[in-house]
């Protein structure tokens, strides 16, 4: 079953890519919680390249790994990537002065379809903050 969730982000193209692909931003959003941070994070950002996150509660109760490889990558349009036996899709689709992002992806087993669209739709949010708080910043420099 495919999950779907998605977002609209106020910002150019290159700045909504830069933040989905640089392991110095997934830092900065990656988490479904307050409560919860991604301490690193690595990206080789081609077609059989490999990208790893690690996610953990803030108070060291438990962490996990986030891990697998991208198998299409179509700058500034598209990120396609297995993790395990499952996939994803990350569409960019840019309608300036905004960029949609549009997440699908394999569901699991373990938790409702319900919570693991929450969950993923928190972290998508959470980007779409960082993102454009980094854009307003950008255009408030001299």
């Amino acid at each position: 079953m495919k999950i779907l969730v998605e977002t609209t982000v106020i910002a150019p193209i290159d700045v909504v890519w830069q933040a989905y692909t640089s392991p110095e931003d997934i830092v900065q959003w990656n988490a479904a919680s307050d409560d919860w941070h991604t301490t690193k994070a690595s990206v080789d950002l081609r077609e059989g390249g490999a990208f790893s996150s690690r996610m953990e509660a803030k108070d060291g109760s438990f962490g996990f790994d986030f891990a697998g490889t991208y198998t299409r990558v179509v700058p500034h349009q598209l990120l396609e990537y297995a993790f395990g036996d499952r996939q994803a899709r990350v569409e960019f689709t840019a309608v300036p002065p905004s960029v949609h992002v549009k997440v699908a992806f394999d569901g699991e087993d373990t938790h409702t379809v319900e919570q693991q669209q929450s969950g993923w739709q928190s972290i998508l949010n959470n980007f779409k903050r960082h993102v454009e708080r980094q854009a307003q910043g950008a255009d408030s420099r001299p």
